[in-house]
């Protein structure tokens, strides 16, 4: 899980219906998702969209994704909400596993590949919330500010 970031775990109170995806279910529809969310907020408020802020919102969206994928047996749900001065991306899985970051070097000291989503996120994300589903795996939801 996220050293500096509160993570919690909770039950949900209502089923969740889990017959396929509900929304984006691959990596660059999920993006594009996501950057149609955050520039109608900045249009309908007459602000200039922070094209950091962005890219940092579509990077966490794909490896919120991507870990779902391989990891998780695919997504399941996926949602997106611009709140505040954040958006909120949460991703669905049918894994009951937690995340976890792994070191990037193995124990003979060999560079491993992949690895790196989960920290990613961790840093990029302004707060981060893990929910049991009551059918079964897990809800990754992420804010990340926007300016």
């Amino acid at each position: 899980m996220c050293e500096k970031h509160r993570t919690e775990s909770a039950r949900e109170p209502s089923a969740v219906a889990r017959c396929g995806c509900v929304g984006p279910c691959k990596p660059a529809d999920a993006r594009r998702a996501v950057e149609l969310a955050v520039t109608e907020r900045c249009r309908a408020t007459h602000v200039p969209c922070d094209p950091d802020a962005l890219s940092d919102a579509l990077l966490v969206t794909s490896e919120l994704t991507t870990n779902a994928i391989l990891h998780g047996g695919g997504v399941t749900d996926f949602h997106v909400d611009v709140v505040g001065p954040g958006v909120s991306v949460s991703v669905s899985d049918g894994s009951d596993r937690l995340p976890v970051a792994v070191s990037p070097v193995d124990q003979q000291g060999r560079w491993r590949a992949g690895g790196r989503g989960w920290p990613i996120v961790c840093r990029l994300a302004h707060d981060i919330r893990v929910t049991d589903l009551p059918s079964g795996g897990k809800r990754i939801t992420a804010v990340m500010p926007l300016p």
